[in-house]
């Protein structure tokens, strides 16, 4: 009898563990999530993940909480995502370099960004925006900054947001059909590079739009040119590098939110139904234009399929670059 009695309260117990899961990913989320940010404050990756956490956090009714964890590339804070509870209360803002071009570039990458993780959603795609201090560079065109470049017996310093970002190999692709020298000066994201670029302690940075389009409205940096294959709303007076004398030239970065393999789907069905409609209000719609980024509707499979793309359409670039890093 006493055994029957505990079969009982066990199948009971374990019943009630069920319902309570199945309740409490029903209530998803019912406690803070934790959104993750690869590179530092103050950059495009942070921009657009703190402008969606702020909306899902009022949509949803739990706080999204950015955490910046920088470094390598944006693997270090990625990889902490890859190795995280797949409970829907930890995601990250993935980027271009995270998801398409490290695979590539790093000898040795600590996650696999197709096997890794779940897509969530879409979150922009930018331009890349070439700047220079305007105290250090006296060029206003791209044709004469490559003339200024070659001529100077000092080298000007090439900022990113890290080795192996686009930004990084925006840059590297520059070099390469110009013929311009420029050591290369990698920051933990692009808030602390963007920061020296002003005070002049690097001279020119192929930044994402978002991070430095107010420094370069404001007059603090100079831009020379975007690198995407058409002009950007944004700031449309600026002409794009194939039309500054460099053609075929298109580097452009997308950021987008992924969660831990083995997420239930119905978690990130529910995120990415929650992003798109806070994509397609006036205010985000308003800003995000403001700040260059071009929207795309996805769903978690189309997200996917569009990584894989990118993933092999950058490993090719990177092979013909010879980038390669430890």
């Amino acid at each position: 009898m006493k055994r029957l009695v505990s079969a009982a309260l066990g199948v009971a117990v374990a019943l009630g563990l069920s319902s309570a899961a199945a309740l409490a990913q029903g209530a998803y989320p019912n406690r803070p999530v934790r959104v993750v940010v690869p590179f530092a404050a103050g950059g495009t990756t942070d921009i657009f993940a703190r402008l969606i956490a702020d909306k899902l956090s009022q949509t949803l009714g739990q706080q999204f909480i950015i955490d910046n964890r920088g470094g390598a590339g944006g693997n270090i804070g990625t990889d902490a995502v890859a190795k995280s509870p797949p409970d829907g209360y930890t995601l990250v803002m993935g980027t271009v370099g995270t998801h398409a071009i490290n695979a590539s570039l790093y000898a040795k990458m600590p996650y696999n960004p197709l096997t890794d993780f779940e897509p969530v959603a879409f979150a922009a795609a930018v331009p890349n925006l070439m700047v220079v201090n305007p105290k250090n560079v006296k060029a206003t065109t791209v044709k004469d900054f490559i003339a200024e470049a070659k001529a100077s017996a000092k080298k000007f310093n090439m900022a990113s947001s890290g080795n192996g970002t686009s930004i990084h190999l925006s840059g590297e692709l520059f070099k390469q059909m110009t013929g311009v020298e420029m050591p290369h000066v990698p920051y933990r994201g692009s808030g602390p590079a963007i920061n020296d670029l002003v005070g002049g302690q690097v001279d020119v940075m192929f930044d994402n739009l978002p991070s430095c389009i107010e420094q370069a409205k404001a007059g603090n940096l100079r831009a020379l040119a975007v690198t995407s294959a058409k002009r950007t709303p944004a700031l449309p007076d600026v002409p794009t590098l194939a039309e500054s004398g460099l053609p075929d030239f298109e580097a452009s970065s997308w950021f987008a939110l992924f969660a831990p393999k083995g997420t239930p789907a119905e978690l990130t069905e529910k995120l990415n139904a929650e992003v798109r409609k806070a994509l397609d209000g006036e205010d985000l719609k308003k800003r995000f234009a403001e700040l260059g980024g071009e929207m795309r509707q996805m769903s978690p499979s189309e997200l996917m399929a569009y990584v894989r793309a990118e993933h092999a359409k950058w490993a090719q670039v990177v092979k013909v670059s010879g980038a390669r890093l430890d």
